[in-house]
């Protein structure tokens, strides 16, 4: 076996990366993202990049300010299927927390679809804790390019940052 070791920073995410970021999702929910960057530049939202020494993204995610007062709430967190369970997902939630102190704010909060019990497991080891339910939903694009609903119930948790 041999180890390797990435030199993580996490950035902004711009607009020129979402040519490579189809790892993320759709063409349907990079458009979305597209549309949280303006968001971004309004200073309503972080949206976050974590890339290794080329500078190209093998994470992304937001932190939504207006979601709930006093709040960050961290949304759309995704790591590239490939390098999944290397310890990039804790990086970037840490660099979304560091923005969240940077705005003097002490709370992060998220919600994670039941269904995905391994990112569940990555928050609780991250000192999130479930306090409520809810249902979601969103427009998923299909194969073929079409639009479909897709629903989910989600747990909410939280953090206190320190």
């Amino acid at each position: 076996m041999i180890d390797v070791v990435l030199r993580l920073s996490a950035r902004d995410l711009v607009h020129a990366d979402l040519a490579s970021c189809g790892w993320a999702g759709s063409d349907h929910h990079l458009a979305g993202v597209a549309q949280q960057l303006a968001r971004a530049r309004a200073g309503e939202v972080d949206y976050l990049a974590v890339c290794p020494g080329t500078d190209i993204p093998v994470a992304k995610g937001g932190v939504d300010y207006q979601a709930k007062e006093g709040v960050g709430t961290l949304w759309q967190l995704a790591v590239h299927p490939a390098l999944q369970s290397c310890g990039i997902g804790t990086f970037l939630v840490e660099a979304a927390e560091l923005r969240i102190k940077d705005r003097g704010l002490r709370r992060a909060e998220l919600a994670v679809e039941e269904a995905n019990p391994r990112a569940r497991a990555l928050y609780q080891r991250l000192g999130y804790v479930a306090y409520d339910r809810q249902p979601d939903s969103w427009d998923e694009q299909a194969p073929d390019g079409s639009l479909r609903r897709h629903e989910t119930m989600c747990t909410l948790m939280r953090k206190e940052l320190s």
